[in-house]
């Protein structure tokens, strides 16, 4: 069977700009020793995020780095969900947790900037967020910070989806 891999056309064309933020969270070497010496591989956790309140994360594996990052972002950008914002901030304060990762996320006034260590920061940027307070309560293992953060970021709600679950109107669920 044959392959049309042409790769002339493959360098000749041009990367179009991404519509994304794409962000390398971690990179690790793993090293498994078989009979002829030791076999290293990387693996990369990505997030990538349109900056407007739409984030995902992925990871790769390979035996190189480069080939590892491509595939972290493309598990990433399969992964992609729409995240409640209000504002340049989120709507109110969750944890979320993932494993044993716990992620407090708390709303914060403007001006005052993304307050988050290196795993929480990266979703956080990526999916738009300019102002918000974060904690890590648990663990620091980057792939468990990252998914906390995510399903936090899942879980909120403004006034507007609260109040059509609770039969009642916004002004009401505000106060």
């Amino acid at each position: 069977m044959a392959y049309n891999n042409d790769r002339r056309e493959r360098r000749n064309r041009e990367e179009a700009p991404s519509e994304f933020i794409e962000k390398v969270v971690s990179l690790n070497r793993v090293s498994k020793t078989v009979k002829g010496g030791r076999v290293a591989k990387f693996s990369a956790l990505c997030v990538v995020g349109d900056g407007k309140g739409r984030v995902g994360f992925g990871m790769g594996k390979a035996s190189e780095v480069s080939e590892a990052i491509r595939k972290g972002l493309e598990d990433a950008k399969k992964n992609i969900v729409t995240i409640t914002l209000s504002g340049t901030t989120i709507p109110h304060e969750v944890i979320g947790a993932f494993g044993a990762g716990r992620v407090l996320l708390k709303p914060a006034p403007e001006g005052t900037g993304v307050i988050a260590g290196g795993a929480v920061r990266a979703v956080v940027e990526a999916a738009g967020i300019k102002n918000i307070r974060t904690k890590c309560l648990r663990t620091n293992n980057p792939a468990n910070v990252v998914a906390a953060t995510m399903e936090g970021l899942k879980s909120l709600r403004d006034a507007n989806q609260v109040s059509v679950v609770r039969g009642k109107s916004p002004e009401e669920i505000v106060g």
